[in-house]
């Protein structure tokens, strides 16, 4: 008689098996292509509660069950001033999907909120990021791992191109300026938001969204908060109904960048222009 599984191991099962070529294969493929986990690290995953977070924690447990490679993790969940709803759903989430979260608090919302800034998203990343930062250094990581995923890098690129006038992408892998001895990784850079959701939607899951409490008191509300990336995603939608591999053409441009082509560059900050080999 065949062994009934819980709804966990469903879950981990789909992974490997229905979206082994669309999320773990790309997850795979993002782990070894930019060198994200080595031997001896202690990893801070960090656990919004969102869809590509959860994900996030998932493959990197099944990372941990397949690979040759020893390191550690702590699934690390920041309350930045949630809901006690939306609390709750992370931690149900978590137990659903039998991850073994640690969790702590922050005042990151009402830090963000008091703050009046002209750009509260950014503020609030920024300063989440510091904290997760400092959790994950104090409970002896050397890396902490976002669920930023390839969709996340191509809507980026062109935000700052359209919106930013410069073209800037995001990397796999950086090093801290402020603490230490730590870096971010972005374990996903690889695996498309759509097959998130498919994922997602396959297992019947539910997820909570940003969940931020001050936006939604911006004028315009919090759709005009977020214009600019949802007019990218659609014209990225648009897009691929001519041409269906836009997404990855536009993944592969930040991978190569002609810079003799460019009449302007900066590198460590510092501008250059093609003049400079120019009148060599």
């Amino acid at each position: 008689m065949p062994k009934t599984l819980e709804k966990y191991q469903e879950i981990e099962r789909s992974i490997i098996t229905t979206y082994r070529k669309t999320i773990w294969s790309p997850f795979v493929l993002a782990v070894k292509k930019y060198g994200l986990i080595e031997a001896g690290d202690k990893i801070a995953v960090c656990i919004s509660g969102g869809k590509d977070s959860m994900l996030l924690a998932k493959l990197m447990q099944e990372l941990h069950r397949h690979t040759e490679v020893p390191f550690e993790m702590v699934f690390l969940v920041m309350d930045p001033g949630y809901h006690p709803e939306n609390r709750q759903r992370i931690e149900d989430n978590a137990k659903l999907l039998n991850v073994p979260i640690t969790v702590f608090e922050s005042d990151v919302f009402a830090a963000a909120e008091n703050a009046n800034a002209e750009s509260p998203c950014y503020l609030c990343a920024r300063m989440r990021r510091g904290h997760l930062y400092a959790k994950a250094k104090e409970l002896g990581c050397n890396k902490i791992a976002l669920g930023h995923h390839k969709s996340d890098v191509i809507e980026t690129t062109l935000m700052g191109m359209l919106y930013g006038g410069q073209i800037q992408g995001m990397l796999p892998r950086i090093k801290s300026t402020n603490f230490e001895g730590m870096e971010l990784i972005r374990p996903m850079y690889c695996v498309l938001e759509s097959d998130v959701l498919r994922w997602k939607e396959h297992n019947g899951l539910q997820f909570i969204a940003c969940a931020c409490r001050f936006t939604k008191n911006l004028t315009g509300g919090e759709e005009d908060t977020f214009s600019a990336r949802r007019r990218v995603k659609e014209l990225i939608s648009q897009l691929k109904k001519e041409n269906p591999n836009v997404e990855n053409n536009i993944f592969q441009s930040i991978h190569n960048v002609q810079l003799d082509t460019l009449a302007e560059y900066k590198t460590d900050g510092v501008k250059h222009s093609f003049l400079e080999k120019f009148s060599e």
